[in-house]
């Protein structure tokens, strides 16, 4: 899919670098600083074309973030991880600034590179050689922290598969309630046929379970 991704300020610098295919150098960088940041007329475009390299960028406030692809790729799946990774860095540290990039440089490298373990790099990456994977925040933020790398022990690297594949990615594992209750809201509707004298010839009870709490 994409072949790196690069975050700059509003001079052109890049903040945060990272390249996922052999086919994209760090050469890429200054090509779209030069071509888009320090256009001599604004580029309206979200989408630019340098050299056969093809550079899909946002910006929010004062803060680029470019992908970067020299083959031919879905842009709505490219934009889509753009603001994915936006509202990633804006649930961990809050607004997407370049102080605030700054100070988690650590924390974005993590979340891009997902280096906790060798067992967990499949969960916790959100691009995979150039492939988005996991971009939901409840499941990163139980692997990934600001105050550092948390090593996973044995039993949670065995709850792990089971909590991303599940329908619930916000939900933690291990909740535990005082009183154990299941409460059923069952749905009946009856269909009869009645004939003139009152008297039922045939009676149908169908019954269905309409929610679970």
């Amino acid at each position: 899919m994409i072949g790196g991704v690069f975050i700059y300020n509003h001079k052109g610098e890049v903040l945060i670098s990272r390249i996922f295919r052999d086919d994209v150098s760090r050469n890429a960088a200054d090509a779209f600083r030069v071509n888009v940041i320090h256009a001599r007329q604004q580029v309206r475009s979200p989408i630019s074309i340098v050299a056969r390299t093809s550079f899909f960028h946002v910006k929010r406030a004062n803060i680029w973030i470019c992908a970067v692809a020299r083959r031919n790729v879905n842009a709505a799946m490219v934009f889509q991880l753009l603001h994915a990774l936006l509202n990633l860095m804006k649930d961990y540290f809050g607004r997407v600034t370049e102080e605030n990039i700054k100070n988690n440089f650590v924390l974005i490298y993590e979340i891009l590179d997902g280096k906790l373990t060798f067992y967990l790099i499949f969960v916790t990456e959100v691009i995979d050689y150039g492939y988005g994977q996991n971009t939901d925040t409840g499941i990163l933020k139980s692997l990934i922290t600001q105050a550092g790398t948390r090593t996973a022990t044995k039993e949670e690297t065995a709850q792990i598969t089971n909590q991303v594949t599940g329908q619930i990615g916000w939900r933690r594992e291990g909740i535990k309630y005082r009183r154990n209750e299941l409460f059923l809201d069952i749905m009946e509707s009856v269909n009869l046929l009645m004939s003139p004298q009152g008297n039922l010839n045939t009676i149908f009870l169908p019954r269905s379970i309409c929610a679970i709490f």
